[in-house]
């Protein structure tokens, strides 16, 4: 089933605490391995996301700019930290604390990444949510999909700039810290 055709249901799926969502991707970002886990939460088999494009998961009310942010970091070389919701196979949806991380072979050069997803915490859902639907509507105001993405990106920047913290600050602080999630009324 393509992934344009999943029509969300607005159900949550959740899966446990102590389970890793597991995937690796080439420097394209298709699918090479997905956990048996990562099978079971999105709906798909094996043989359905190895080869796919990571992508297949996207849920249409993740922000753009957020995967923007996501890809400019791996591909400098870095690790980064996101609240991502997926969207399963079957429409339902599920929330994620990802840990994205280049993989490298031998010599050195970039073969790929490496994503590890956590059950994202309840509270941090609730905080990020109505930054997401701010970033999205901004670039829903938009036709051009680069303008979009650069108008999110801005009002994402500035939103960080205002709170006084730097991207992985946020993340790491959201369960604790409303200050960025304020900004956005």
């Amino acid at each position: 089933m393509p992934r344009s055709s999943i029509v969300p249901t607005g159900r949550v799926i959740t899966f446990g605490e102590d389970e890793l969502i597991v995937s690796k991707t080439d420097c394209k970002g298709v699918i090479t391995y997905a956990n048996r886990v990562f099978q079971r939460v999105s709906g798909y088999s094996e043989r359905e996301l190895v080869g796919a494009p990571h992508s297949i998961i996207r849920h249409p009310a993740m922000p753009r700019c957020v995967f923007k942010l996501l890809w400019d970091t791996i591909g400098k070389g870095e690790e980064i930290f996101a609240y991502v919701l997926n969207l399963a196979r079957s429409g339902d949806e599920y929330w994620v604390f990802a840990h994205v991380t280049p993989s490298w072979d031998a010599a050195g050069k970039l073969v790929g990444y490496h994503s590890s997803r956590r059950a994202a915490d309840r509270d941090a859902i609730e905080k990020v949510k109505p930054i997401y639907a701010t970033l999205l509507e901004i670039e829903r105001r938009h036709s051009d999909p680069q303008a979009a993405m650069q108008a999110s990106t801005a009002a994402l920047l500035e939103l960080l700039g205002k709170a006084g913290v730097e991207y992985l600050e946020f993340v790491f602080s959201i369960t604790s810290d409303s200050s960025l999630e304020s900004s956005t009324r």
